[in-house]
């Protein structure tokens, strides 16, 4: 198994598996997010990010969540820099496009910027939920619970930057635009790979990517124009 893992097919069949457990929890992350625009004054969303925190099959998850994005980015580099090796000669422009899509063809330029995103996001959040704190982060009563406001944490960062906010609309138009090639091409590497299923897959990664796209972008714009 250790010498699968580390071939040329190996290589590619961790960089799929590790793709949609992060696609899963894309979708997961987005549903809890969306809860901010349903309830102004935080309680929902408070409820659904204590659940992320506390329950033990997250907290289980979560660094597992953190090999399997790591692994992900290693196995990237490592692909994108053996496919440029073997190519060394650029094929011509036309022929690329003909042949496979914008986002397939700069997918390492695509994650690398989400990348980037994902620091910002982590710094501003993660980091200060998980290890530093903040004065935004007082704990509230959400039913008979007592939990961190992290609503006033991150409503009050939208509310107060453009910047983030349209640095957050983008990370959600790159994710998007990612997840359009990693989607399908990931169930195509573990062997759905017939045109029927390719065809239907596509589309589905179509949807999904729009819905990324769309979901992340409404709730800094949610915070724009209500307040």
């Amino acid at each position: 198994m250790s010498k699968f893992v580390f071939t040329s097919v190996g290589r590619k069949f961790m960089m799929s598996i590790t793709g949609l457990f992060l696609l899963m929890f894309i979708l997961v992350h987005l549903t809890v997010n969306l809860l901010m625009i349903f309830d102004d004054t935080g309680a929902l969303y408070n409820q659904g990010a204590h659940f992320m925190v506390s329950n033990p099959v997250i907290r289980i998850v979560e660094p597992v969540l953190g090999l399997g994005f790591l692994i992900h980015i290693i196995w990237s580099l490592i692909i994108t820099w053996e496919n440029w090796r073997a190519r060394p000669v650029r094929y011509k422009k036309a022929t690329r496009s003909e042949a496979t899509s914008w986002a397939s063809r700069n997918m390492f330029i695509l994650g690398g910027l989400v990348f980037v995103f994902l620091g910002i996001h982590l710094y501003n959040f993660y980091i200060k939920i998980k290890f530093t704190g903040s004065p935004l982060l007082e704990e509230v009563m959400v039913g008979d619970t007592n939990v961190h406001n992290t609503y006033l944490l991150v409503s009050t960062l939208f509310k107060e930057s453009i910047l983030y906010c349209a640095l957050y609309i983008m990370g959600g138009i790159l994710l998007g635009l990612h997840v359009t090639h990693g989607f399908w091409s990931a169930f195509q590497t573990i062997g759905f790979n017939n045109k029927q299923w390719l065809n239907r897959l596509q589309w589905v990664a179509r949807i999904y990517a729009v819905l990324v796209a769309v979901g992340f972008s409404i709730i800094p714009l949610y915070f724009i124009i209500r307040f």
